[in-house]
């Protein structure tokens, strides 16, 4: 699908499987999106900008790439993103953080803003929105434009799991926001869950129902 990467990487294949698993506990489950968005993050962000800076090593001076421009911006649809989130401040922990607070209507599958919050001069920063599962796409949709009405201009879409009607619903919506995700599923069942997927993420991160 034009503008959506799908990283097949074998460790991220492992952890997902554990995940889908409907025995693996809260704890387990919790650890594994945290590993997974390690990984993920690697691959979303293999292509941003470097400059150089003249550093010190211990052996002499030298000229050093660092990442160029503004602080990386974090986007985290709440409640789920969160745990995505959280691993992917262990690898950029300078990086901001925006958080984007919606809930799908279960009656029309709609998402409802509750909460925003994010950093300034959004417009200057590489925005990456996470959120575990891209089902129908509401949430996304809306979390991304949420983002751009706050001056946002560079946008991708970083997810566990993504379903087609979702992607092709997101990408008609952002067709320039790339969508990183670890899998594409089948379809969206009836109540617009992924199928096979992993379940509702958010409950089984937070061990509610």
């Amino acid at each position: 699908m034009q503008g959506v990467t799908v990283v097949d990487h074998p460790l991220i294949q492992h952890k997902l499987t554990l995940m889908r698993d409907k025995t693996t506990s809260t704890a387990g489950f919790r650890t594994l999106l945290r590993e997974i968005a390690h990984l993920l993050c690697y691959e979303v962000t293999r292509d941003i900008e470097l400059e150089t800076t003249a550093i010190e090593t211990p052996m002499g001076p030298m000229d050093a790439p660092i990442i160029k421009g503004k602080k990386l911006v974090f986007a985290s649809i709440l409640r789920a993103g969160n745990g995505l989130l959280d691993g992917m401040l262990d690898l950029v922990p300078a990086a901001r953080v925006a958080h984007v607070g919606l809930y799908r209507d279960h009656d029309t599958l709609e998402s409802v803003e509750y909460y925003f919050k994010a950093p300034a001069e959004m417009e200057a920063r590489l925005i990456i929105v996470v959120d575990p599962m891209l089902a129908t796409g509401n949430s996304a949709i809306a979390a991304i434009q949420r983002l751009k009405d706050r001056g946002a201009n560079r946008l991708r879409f970083l997810c566990l799991l993504a379903a087609p009607e979702g992607i092709a619903k997101f990408t008609a919506a952002h067709p320039d926001v790339s969508v990183f995700t670890a899998a594409i599923d089948s379809h969206l069942n009836e109540k617009g869950y992924i199928v096979p997927g992993l379940g509702d993420a958010g409950d089984r991160m937070f061990g509610t129902k």
